[in-house]
């Protein structure tokens, strides 16, 4: 993939969870590795050389080649576990409770405009991987031609495209952004594994493409419906900003940050904020 001086720059543009020292004879090489892994919070094992005897003691084995670890992350994994089990229960309830108000705004984003009043495109999710974003749809039909030509007019700094007035909006999408109500079919994308009711948003694979590497830790964690950008600078034009605040949520999240930041988007949502 390149050499040890990009361990860096491969670990993030590839997503890269562990690292293996195949054999390592060199120390001060050995050492520069694990110390880039730990900064960059990876996994490290290494294949010491046996000289021809087996392990006495059970070890990790890939291809018949015996590791042992040099360093170990550590996953909050019950709090995972409840996070996924929260997300699975509160957006299956959702949909069941929402099955009427969806059948009313489908067959007014119907009358509204032709086309179907659904949404689905593709989205970067965790490490990078392409999903189909479910909303109700809020823009005219052709909409994904006409933004490269409304390219120039973007107000957000850096690769998100945003703009006020976006004359790609329906009347029934305008009221449904601003009270969010085009993100609820996204409770799919919940069910299915593919987002979380709280993280990043998810951003369109042009937008993704578009990233600097210091961009990329955004997509270690599962994408969700609102985060803690929603809630704290949701008019910013800046993306840096937008960005920063991913960063922040993701090294000090918690189940309680996770209710915190749904409490506040139910406020946001009340109050009719959204553009």
């Amino acid at each position: 993939m390149g050499r040890t001086s990009e361990l860096a720059e491969l670990a993030r543009t590839g997503f890269v969870d562990e690292v293996i020292l195949a054999v390592p004879h060199d120390r001060d090489l050995t050492l520069r590795v694990l110390r880039i892994a730990r900064e960059l919070r990876l996994d490290v094992k290494m294949a010491p050389d046996l000289f021809g005897c087996e392990a006495t003691q059970e070890t990790e084995r890939i291809g018949g080649v015996p590791l042992i670890s040099l360093h170990q992350e550590r996953l909050p994994v019950a709090s995972l576990l409840l996070k996924r089990a929260f997300d699975v229960v509160a957006s299956a309830a959702a949909l069941i409770l929402f099955a009427p108000a969806f059948a009313l705004v489908a067959v007014l984003v119907k009358l509204d405009s032709p086309g179907p009043p659904l949404y689905a495109a593709l989205r970067a999710g965790r490490k990078g991987r392409p999903f189909r974003c479910y909303k109700f749809r809020t823009m005219v039909r052709n909409a994904d031609e006409l933004k490269e030509k409304l390219r120039e007019r973007n107000q957000r700094q850096g690769p998100v495209f945003k703009m006020s007035e976006d004359p790609r909006i329906t009347r029934v999408g305008r009221f449904l952004r601003r009270y969010s109500l085009d993100e609820l079919p996204q409770l799919l994308n919940v069910l299915k594994g593919e987002m979380s009711l709280v993280g990043p948003r998810p951003h369109p694979l042009d937008d993704f493409f578009a990233y600097a590497i210091e961009h990329l830790p955004r997509l270690d964690v599962i994408p969700g419906m609102t985060g803690l950008w929603q809630i704290t600078a949701r008019r910013n034009p800046s993306f840096q900003a937008g960005m920063d605040l991913d960063i922040e949520y993701i090294q000090r999240w918690s189940i309680g940050m996770d209710l915190r930041i749904l409490l506040k988007t139910a406020a946001v949502i009340l109050r009719g904020n959204g553009e």
